[in-house]
């Protein structure tokens, strides 16, 4: 038995946690692989909306039978036990279902402050950050200093965590940062979390994982944020701090690149973007605001408005490549249902008049009009019929199945599955 993925192909928020819901049924483990939470997943069933941030979006799907935190996600004991309470409050026996990977990276009340300070050091330069932390705890990581998840069962997790936490200190006292007057609070607060995080099952979940796979169980891999987002490959420096590529399962859940099988990714039929960072095909008009609006495009977790743009090809074949996806997701098609025109980026002109098809290796700052290209547009009729009480691809208008068509022969890939609405029963298999 193979592992699928799920990961976004753009700027994240694409609508991974409802695609997660709707296949977690033909699988017998979902495991989360990477990412904090910062990233908010939103499924929407039964006349309900659930965000979740670091739990797997498995979790309410009856065939799931195991979920996993897996080693390559950062995980903030608070926020954890806020998600995890309030799931076991509507009646899930998240105990049961829930495996944490002991190697997993923990988020210290010093890391968010930490991540504040860097944003307000860079000025206007700043990434954007959620100011969750996750930043700072991925640095600790790769410097050596992190504390992880099976460190909180050890004899010497107390000492271990002040040690952290006073290299924190004097790295927030040369920032000119100060110490906020309640920290003591906040810690008190962290350290009952860690415990409460300690009564669920700390698990080697790399051993786990393979073995279910030995076993022939099958197993879904689900990613944070996006491709464009990704540390290696994204639009660097606004990226987040984790490999939010296919090989990011390797990695983040230790398994081999030969037990890969599918790899799904997702898009939106049109872009978005949070926080700062470059986007070429950003609509600074009328038509981004209707999109947004339409869309109901704002943070799951943070609220915040999400930039709004058209389909940009160029960006999309880019992490096609890169994940080697072997089906594509279309999210939220019904949200440009009204629109006369709809535009679709299939190239870049270049500074010096000429054009590519290639991602290049920077695509320019974030301010309107001062980008170093500007993405050449095909235009198609939009299909001006709701899509939202379609339930088969023949019930699909024949203006959007072009224009699903032209996608597909753009980026090689097809197109298999289509949403047409947040709920989990709007989903088109083609």
């Amino acid at each position: 038995m193979k592992a699928d993925i799920l990961l976004g192909l753009q700027w994240g928020d694409e609508g991974k946690g409802k695609i997660v819901d709707v296949l977690a049924p033909k699988y017998d483990i979902v495991a989360r692989f990477q990412g904090g939470p910062n990233a908010g997943h939103t499924l929407e069933f039964d006349g309900r909306k659930h965000v979740l941030r670091s739990i797997p979006s498995g979790v309410f799907a009856s065939g799931s039978g195991a979920n996993i935190i897996g080693n390559g996600v950062v995980l903030d004991p608070v926020l954890f036990r806020e998600e995890a309470a309030a799931l076991e409050a509507e009646g899930l026996d998240l105990h049961s279902i829930l495996r944490i990977s002991k190697k997993a990276h923990l988020i210290l009340p010093t890391h968010r402050l930490l991540d504040a300070a860097g944003e307000r050091a860079k000025g206007s330069s700043k990434i954007g950050t959620t100011g969750k932390g996750i930043g700072p705890t991925y640095t600790d990581k790769v410097s050596r200093h992190g504390l992880r998840v099976g460190d909180a069962i050890g004899p010497d997790f107390i000492e271990r965590y002040h040690a952290l936490r006073d290299r924190h200190f004097a790295m927030l006292k040369a920032a000119g940062a100060e110490i906020p007057a309640n920290f003591e609070d906040l810690e008190t607060t962290w350290l009952e979390a860690v415990k409460y995080l300690c009564g669920f099952r700390l698990t080697d979940t790399e051993h786990y994982v393979n073995k279910a796979l030995d076993d022939n169980k099958s197993l879904l891999c689900e990613g944070a944020q996006g491709t464009m987002l990704d540390i290696d490959f994204g639009s660097y420096p606004f990226v987040t701090s984790s490999n939010t590529v296919a090989a990011g399962a390797c990695t983040g859940l230790g398994l081999a690149p030969r037990r890969i099988g599918k790899v799904y990714g997702i898009f939106k039929a049109y872009c978005t973007r949070v926080g700062s960072g470059p986007f070429p095909t950003e609509l600074f008009d009328e038509t981004g605001a209707e999109i947004r609006r339409i869309g109901h495009e704002f943070g799951a977790v943070t609220g915040r408005e999400r930039r709004c743009g058209w389909l940009d090809l160029v960006a999309l074949r880019y992490a096609v490549m890169i994940n080697g996806a072997t089906d594509l997701i279309m999210m939220k098609s019904d949200v440009l249902d009204g629109f006369d025109t709809i535009k679709v980026a299939t190239s870049y002109r270049l500074p010096d008049g000429s054009e590519t098809r290639d991602f290049p290796y920077s695509i320019g700052d974030n301010a309107e009009g001062s980008g170093s290209m500007t993405p050449v547009y095909q235009e198609f009729k939009g299909w001006k019929t709701s899509l939202a009480d379609k339930r088969t691809f023949d019930e699909l208008p024949k203006t959007f199945k072009d224009y699903v068509a032209f996608i597909e022969s753009e980026v090689g890939v097809p197109v298999t599955i289509i949403s047409v609405g947040p709920d989990r029963t709007e989903t088109i298999f083609k």
